[in-house]
């Protein structure tokens, strides 16, 4: 019987005033990375007790080969180790489920940091207890890959707060970029 992880469902993205994370070949360019908000990334990573991604989201640091994480793919049937990194699961959500996937790799409490792409987002809207936007609204991505589906023709705040989120704190990262993070809760 599988029971059901008591995780804390974080989501972590940062956006461009348009709602981007990626440019239009679905890379995040330098232009969209701060040194505050990646020490608040990191830091939040290196608390995080499992990391979910898609194929274009991971992170560069130091600790990052010795999280335990999700690689979200369509190219296995269901769960299967990851043949570069021993601390991965590469799952597929329509052969496992997360609660299966998080029993495979030992974790069972703690908080999962989901930190996209966009489909892997879209998957734990109704489940992310916060989620914590940051925002440069000084960088443009003209065609640029959205976070959320629906975005741009809705704002990212818009459908976080439609699947029951509310903004509660922000957090200045970087002033002059005018760059800073907003903790989207469950109500």
């Amino acid at each position: 019987m599988i029971t059901a992880p008591k995780l804390r469902i974080e989501g972590y993205v940062i956006v461009s005033a348009e709602g981007c994370l990626a440019d239009s070949n679905g890379v995040m360019p330098d232009v969209l990375k701060f040194k505050g908000d990646q020490q608040f990334f990191e830091g939040a990573l290196d608390r995080a007790a499992l990391i979910v991604h898609g194929r274009n989201s991971f992170e560069d640091q130091p600790n990052s080969p010795k999280r335990k994480r999700l690689w979200v793919t369509r190219h296995v049937a269901g769960l299967a180790p990851d043949p570069t990194n021993d601390n991965a699961l590469l799952w597929n959500p329509a052969g496992a489920s997360f609660e299966h996937a998080c029993q495979a790799i030992g974790i069972g409490d703690g908080a999962a940091a989901i930190i996209g792409g966009p489909s892997v987002f879209e998957m734990f809207l109704d489940r992310f207890d916060i989620f914590w936007l940051s925002q440069a609204p000084h960088v443009n991505l003209p065609g640029g890959q959205p976070c959320f589906p629906g975005v741009p023709e809705r704002s990212p705040q818009q459908i976080l707060s439609d699947h029951g989120l509310i903004a509660r704190e922000t957090i200045e990262l970087d002033a002059a970029n005018e760059v800073s993070v907003t903790a989207w809760q469950r109500g």
